[in-house]
C-alpha cells in the first residue's frame, strides 16, 4: 500500500522527465455553456494603431468563456457612431461593443468602448481605459472582462495570468503567460525539473520547486526583477508549497523526519511548524480562501483521500469517498467547490465536489488528467492532460459544459496554475 501511495509522491518528477518543447500555446475550442448570451463586437475604429485586433482579443476571449454567441460584425464602429440598435437585435445580437482607439505622441493610447443593450435599446457601459502601447493586449483583455461581468453579474478573468512548465532539447521552462496562451515569457530555465509552481495572492511571485540541487527544494521567484530565494531546503524532499490568502506563508511537504509531512513556514523560510503526525503520507497542501483551514493528501485510510483540518491540525475531516484514489485538491477562491484528480476505472480524471451540498461531479472524459487549478472567478479549472501521448492544458467550466484547450504543436506543456486578479 506504501508503495501504491508513493506513486502519488512521484506523479510531478514521472511528468516532468516527459519530452516538452517551447510553449507555442494555439485554443481550441470543444465545448460550450448551454445558454450562451448572442453578442456583436464590431471592429473598432483605428485599432490597427495597437499593432493589435482588439475587437478579435474581444471577441476570442468571450468565445472561449462559453457563454457567448458571437454574431459576426464586418462593420467598423466608434463608440460615438450612430447605430440602429433595432437593426442589430434583428441580426440576432443582444449586445453590441464599438469602440475606437486613439494614440498619443508619448506611446500612450486610449481604448474607448461602449456595450449596448439592443433589446432594451439602452447603454450598459462607455469606458475609457489608458496604458502604454505595449500593454494593449491587457487593455483588451480588460475590455473584455468588463463585458464579461456587465451581461454575466460574474467578475471576469480574461486579464489574469498562467504559469506552467515546459521542456525542449534538456531544458526545462517555468513559463508564464496571458490567460489566452499569449505573450508567454519565460521566468526560469533549467536542465533540472521544474514542478508545482504556485502564484502569490498578488500575483507578483511564484513559488515552485526545482531539482536543480539534484533534489526537490522549493524556491520563491519574483517575477519582476527575477531575484529568488530558498524557502525550504530541508533534508529529504521539499515539496508541493501552498501560500496562505495573505502572502506570509507557505504551506509544503516535507520528509525531513521520515514520512512526508505538513508544515507550515515563513515565507522566508523561516519558523517552520508541523501540523501533521499521521503514520501515512500526508502531501498537497491548500489553503482554504479564508486561511484558517488546509486541504490536503493523505494515505493515512489505506489509500489517497482529500483531507481538511485546521490550520493547528485539530479538527480533521475527510472529504472524498468516491473512488480508492483521490489526490491533488484545489479549492475554489470562493470557497465553495474542491477540484481533484480521482482514479476510476483506470482513468484519472478531474472532479469537482460541492462543499455546501457534498455532490461530486467528474467534469472530464480524458484519462491522464492532473493538476488542477480554479480561476479566480472560480467559475473554470485549468489542468493538465493528455491525449495520444499529447500533453496540453485544458480549461473546463465548474459545471463541465464549456471546456477549450491550450495546446503546442509537437510538444508537451504540464503544471499549470492560473494567476489572481491583478491589483
Amino acid at each position: 500500500m506504501k508503495r501504491y501511495f508513493l506513486k502519488l509522491i512521484a506523479i510531478a518528477s514521472l511528468v516532468a522527465v516527459m519530452p516538452y518543447a517551447q510553449a507555442q500555446l494555439k485554443v481550441d475550442i470543444s465545448g460550450v455553456g448551454a445558454n450562451q448570451i448572442p453578442i456583436s463586437i464590431a471592429s473598432f475604429a483605428d485599432e490597427p494603431l495597437t499593432g493589435h485586433s482588439i475587437s478579435g482579443i474581444i471577441r476570442a476571449d468571450l468565445q472561449r468563456s462559453g457563454l457567448f454567441k458571437i454574431i459576426e460584425a464586418s462593420d467598423i464602429l466608434s463608440e460615438t457612431a450612430p447605430v440602429n440598435l433595432a437593426s442589430w437585435k434583428a441580426k440576432g445580437a443582444d449586445a453590441l461593443v464599438t469602440g475606437s482607439i486613439v494614440k498619443h505622441s508619448d506611446d500612450r493610447i486610449e481604448l474607448r468602448y461602449k456595450l449596448a443593450d439592443t433589446v432594451r435599446t439602452v447603454d450598459l457601459a462607455v469606458h475609457t481605459v489608458s496604458t502604454q502601447s505595449q500593454f494593449a493586449r491587457l487593455a483588451a483583455h480588460k475590455i473584455a472582462d468588463d463585458i464579461f461581468e456587465k451581461l454575466t453579474g460574474i467578475r471576469g478573468a480574461f486579464a489574469t495570468r498562467i504559469a506552467f512548465v515546459s521542456r525542449s532539447a534538456g531544458e526545462y521552462r517555468l513559463e508564464v503567460a496571458d490567460s489566452d496562451g499569449e505573450s508567454a515569457f519565460v521566468a526560469l530555465r533549467s536542465t533540472e525539473p521544474i514542478i508545482s509552481p504556485t502564484w502569490s495572492p498578488d500575483g507578483t511571485k511564484l513559488a515552485y520547486v526545482s531539482f536543480e540541487l539534484k533534489k526537490p527544494v522549493v524556491y520563491i521567484q519574483d517575477l519582476a526583477n527575477r531575484r529568488r530565494i530558498v524557502a525550504a531546503n530541508f533534508k529529504g524532499s521539499n515539496s508541493a508549497p501552498a501560500w496562505s490568502p495573505d502572502g506570509k506563508k507557505l504551506a509544503i511537504a516535507l520528509s525531513r523526519e521520515g514520512l512526508t509531512q505538513i508544515y507550515l513556514i515563513n515565507a522566508d523560510g523561516s519558523d517552520v511548524k508541523k501540523l501533521t503526525r499521521s503514520n501515512g503520507i500526508d502531501t498537497e497542501p491548500c489553503f482554504s480562501p479564508d486561511g484558517q483551514s488546509i486541504y490536503f493528501t493523505s494515505d493515512r485510510s489505506g489509500g489517497p483521500q482529500i483531507y481538511k483540518m485546521n490550520l493547528d491540525g485539530a479538527d480533521l475531516k475527510r472529504l472524498t469517498y468516491g473512488g480508492t484514489y483521490n489526490i491533488s485538491p484545489s479549492v475554489s477562491p470562493d470557497g465553495k467547490m474542491l477540484a481533484y484528480i480521482s482514479r476510476r476505472e483506470g482513468k484519472l480524471q478531474l472532479h469537482v465536489l460541492d462543499l455546501i451540498t457534498s455532490q461530486e461531479q467528474r467534469l472530464t472524459d480524458t484519462s491522464h488528467d492532473e493538476s488542477p487549478s480554479f480561476a479566480p472567478n472560480s467559475r473554470y479549472i485549468l489542468f493538465a492532460t493528455e491525449a495520444s501521448g499529447q500533453g496540453s492544458l485544458t480549461v473546463v467550466s465548474i459545471d463541465g459544459t464549456a471546456k477549450y484547450s491550450l495546446s503546442a504543436k509537437a510538444s508537451n506543456i504540464r503544471e499549470p496554475s492560473w494567476g489572481p486578479f491583478s491589483k
